[in-house]
């Protein structure tokens, strides 16, 4: 697999254009319950961070986390948001795929799902 196998995609759905800037943190659930980060990135002018992990990594089945630094896109933009940081968890089953988790994002409401 070339890549990260776990990338984001953010989009602004207020102002109809990605989201660039946005800090983002991959973290993965440890066998105690506890989160680890494992890896980190800012969007891009398209709104995407490909290099949450190194190419060629691999990731292990299990429950993982991409939280969002919402709060400084919207500073940029100078506009207010309800929801300053946003947390998706999901779990990867088949470690063997990548894992495209897209995020729709709106200064008082938000949208995720299972991208390709």
């Amino acid at each position: 697999m070339s890549g990260s196998p776990i990338t984001t995609h953010v989009l602004d759905l207020a102002s109809g254009r990605p989201a660039a800037g946005v800090p983002v943190n991959l973290l993965r659930k440890e066998d105690g319950g506890t989160w680890r980060e494992i890896g980190r990135g800012v969007t891009d002018a398209d709104g995407r961070a490909r290099t949450l992990l190194p190419e060629g990594s691999r990731v292990e089945p299990g429950a993982y986390r991409l939280t969002f630094d919402t709060l400084s896109h919207f500073k940029t933009n100078r506009s207010s948001t309800f929801f300053p940081e946003i947390s998706v968890t999901f779990n990867v089953e088949d470690s063997s795929r990548p894992h495209h988790i897209p995020l729709l994002l709106s200064p008082f409401g938000y949208s995720t799902y299972r991208g390709s």
